[in-house]
C-alpha cells in the first residue's frame, strides 16, 4: 500500500513539473529581443560550473566590442544575471541545467529583463551557448513530446483507419477504402469465380493496410502494443494471417469489437479496450471525467462543483475529493500597483494581459504580483487533502471540462452549500 501511495505521488509530482515545464516555455516563445540579446546557455549534468564560468567570463570580455551601445550594455547584463545564479550551484542537477536570459522590448524604447533557470525533464547532452534575437527552445521543444505509443487498427470489409496513441493524444495516420465487391446473384460457375475475386480483392485489400500499418508501427521506437478492432471477424483474419511484420505481430495484445472503423472508430477502439489499457493516463482522465459527469446529471447536482467560486468554496471547505484542473486553462490572479500614487488594483485576466489605467491618477499600471491560476487550484487542491488531476483537451471529456465548465471542476466527498 506504502509503494502504491509513493508511486502516485511521484506520478503526480512529474504531471506538475512536466506542466510547469510546458508552460514555461510557452512563455519563452512569446519573447523576442532587438538583435541578438537573448541568451540561451544549455549545461548538460556532466560540465563543470567553474568550466561554464570561465567560458561566460570569456563571453563577457568578448561581449565589450559589440558595436551598439544598447546591445552590448544588455549582453553584458545577462551574462552577470547568468554568472550571479550559477553560483549558487556546486554541481549541475542530474539532468543538467538551462539558462534563459535577455532584455525584451516595453513600452516605447524601454526594455526589461527576464531571467529562466529551467531543470529539464531529461538529461541534455551538449552544452551550447547561443546569443540571438530569441530563446533556442527546440531541444526542450523535443523533451515534451511523448515517446511512448501504441498501434491503433481498426477495419472491415469496406475501409480500416490506422492510428497511434501517443500519451493521451490519438493520432490518425490513415484511412484506406477497399474496393472489394459486395454481394452477388450469379450462379453456377460465375459464382465460383466471382467469390474468387472477391477474396483476391480482399486478400489486396488487406495487405495494402498491412503494408501502410507496417510503415506507421516500424519507425516507432518505443511501441509498447499494437490494437486491432472492428465489427464481425475481419479483425481476426487481418490478425492472424501475414500481413502485419512478424515483429508487429508479436505485439499485438488484443482484438477489440468496435462499430465503427474510420476516426470514430479509432476513439471506440481505446475506450473498449480500457481494461487493455488501464495504466494509460488518457483513460483515467476520461474515467474521472464520465464519474464527473454522472454527479453532474444527478437531479439535486450529486457530489459535484464546477466553475470558480463554487470550486473554490468547496476547497476550502475540505469537501473536495478530486479535483479536475484542464491543461490549457490560460488564467491569471494580477495585482497591479501605480507607480505614481500607489494605487493597488486585483483582477483576473486570460492569456493577453494588459496594464490598466490607475483609476486615481490615469497613469499606466505596472504587475506586481501574477499567480497561474492552475498553480492556485494545485496548491489550494493538494492543502485540503484532494488528488489533483490535470486535464488535457485531447478527449471530448477534456475538451468538454474547458469549454463547458470553465476548466475546473471538483468531485467532492460530500455534498456542501458552496453559495455562501
Amino acid at each position: 500500500m506504502e509503494q502504491k501511495l509513493a508511486e502516485e505521488e511521484r506520478r503526480k509530482n512529474l504531471e506538475k513539473a512536466r506542466y510547469d515545464f510546458k508552460r514555461a516555455l510557452e512563455e519563452l516563445r512569446q519573447y523576442s529581443g532587438r538583435g541578438t540579446e537573448l541568451i540561451s546557455l544549455y549545461i548538460p549534468p556532466t560540465r563543470q560550473i567553474h568550466e561554464v564560468m570561465a567560458y561566460l567570463r570569456n563571453e563577457y570580455s568578448q561581449s565589450s566590442n559589440i558595436k551598439s551601445k544598447s546591445t552590448r550594455k544588455n549582453v553584458m547584463a545577462a551574462i552577470e544575471s547568468i554568472m550571479s545564479r550559477l553560483k549558487a550551484y556546486k554541481t549541475p542537477p542530474p539532468n543538467g541545467l538551462v539558462f534563459f536570459v535577455g532584455h525584451v522590448p516595453k513600452a516605447g524604447d524601454q526594455t526589461e529583463m527576464v531571467a529562466y533557470v529551467l531543470e529539464p525533464p531529461e538529461p541534455i547532452s551538449t552544452y551550447l551557448y547561443r546569443c540571438d534575437s530569441r530563446f533556442y527552445l527546440e531541444p526542450l521543444e523535443d523533451m515534451l513530446v511523448e515517446k511512448k505509443s501504441y498501434g491503433l487498427i481498426v477495419i472491415d470489409r469496406n475501409e480500416a483507419t490506422i492510428g497511434l496513441l501517443r500519451g493521451k493524444r490519438i493520432q490518425v495516420i490513415r484511412n484506406i477504402q477497399s474496393r472489394v465487391m459486395g454481394k452477388h446473384r450469379q450462379g453456377g460457375q460465375s459464382s465460383v469465380r466471382f467469390e474468387r475475386l472477391i477474396e483476391i480483392a480482399v486478400h489486396e485489400y488487406f495487405k495494402k493496410v498491412g503494408d501502410a500499418a507496417n510503415e506507421a508501427f516500424l519507425q516507432e521506437p518505443e511501441l509498447q502494443g499494437i490494437l486491432i478492432g472492428g465489427p464481425g471477424s475481419t479483425k481476426r483474419v487481418f490478425a492472424e494471417k501475414d500481413y502485419l511484420h512478424h515483429e508487429l505481430k508479436k505485439k499485438i495484445i488484443d482484438l477489440i469489437d468496435t462499430g465503427y472503423t474510420d476516426e470514430y472508430g479509432l476513439r471506440e477502439l481505446v475506450q473498449n479496450a480500457e481494461r487493455v489499457l488501464a495504466d494509460i493516463e488518457m483513460v483515467k482522465e476520461k474515467r474521472l471525467m464520465q464519474r464527473f459527469l454522472r454527479e453532474v446529471r444527478k437531479p439535486n447536482g450529486g457530489l459535484a462543483a464546477y466553475g470558480e467560486e463554487e470550486v473554490r468554496r468547496a476547497l476550502e471547505l475540505g469537501a473536495v475529493d478530486t479535483l479536475l484542473i484542464s491543461e490549457d486553462l490560460r488564467e491569471y490572479r494580477l495585482k497591479f500597483r501605480c507607480p505614481s500614487c500607489g494605487k493597488e488594483v486585483s483582477l483576473k485576466e486570460k492569456e493577453k494581459i494588459v496594464a490598466p489605467t490607475c483609476p486615481e491618477c490615469g497613469s499606466t499600471m505596472e504587475i506586481v504580483e501574477k499567480v497561474d491560476l492552475v498553480d492556485e487550484y494545485y496548491d489550494l487542491g493538494e492543502m485540503g487533502g484532494a488528488k489533483v488531476v490535470l486535464v488535457s483537451t485531447d478527449t471530448e471529456e477534456g475538451e468538454m471540462l474547458k469549454r463547458a465548465f470553465g476548466g475546473v471542476a471538483a468531485i467532492l466527498r460530500y455534498k456542501v452549500d458552496t453559495t455562501t
